[in-house]
């Protein structure tokens, strides 16, 4: 960290972080940011599945008594999915491996939620 006093004031740069260029647009920033911390669009994805799964199953529990799990995780997955999707047309945004992940898992979510329906409940 470097810390500069002169007549403007104090002025501190980090030197650990350098913030992303916003010029370039948020696509842009997003790959710089993605860049930087390879971990963060696995977050976005894990925070998306997190707020429509927990989202869903809270609510229809406060309103009708019972939450459907397997229903609101095949929601939830699709959501991760399709934003996975989008997250692949821009180079760097995520790994192949990230993307077949989120297929595997809604592969298995798609399947719990047709196994665990009976005849005519779907």
């Amino acid at each position: 960290m470097l810390i500069n006093i002169g007549l403007g004031g104090i002025q501190i740069k980090m030197s650990i972080y350098e913030a992303p260029s916003l010029e370039t647009g948020l696509d842009g920033t997003l790959v710089e940011v993605i860049q930087a911390v390879p971990a963060f669009g696995i977050g976005i994805l894990i925070f998306i599945f997190g707020v429509i799964f927990l989202g869903g199953i809270a609510t229809q529990k406060r309103r009708s008594g019972f939450a459907d799990i397997p229903m609101w995780g095949l929601l939830a997955s699709l959501a991760t999915f399709l934003m996975s999707l989008m997250l692949t047309i821009k180079e760097n945004m995520i790994d192949l491996t990230t993307l077949s992940i989120v297929v595997a898992v809604t592969i298995l979510f798609g399947l719990w939620f047709f196994l665990s329906k009976g005849r005519g409940e779907i």
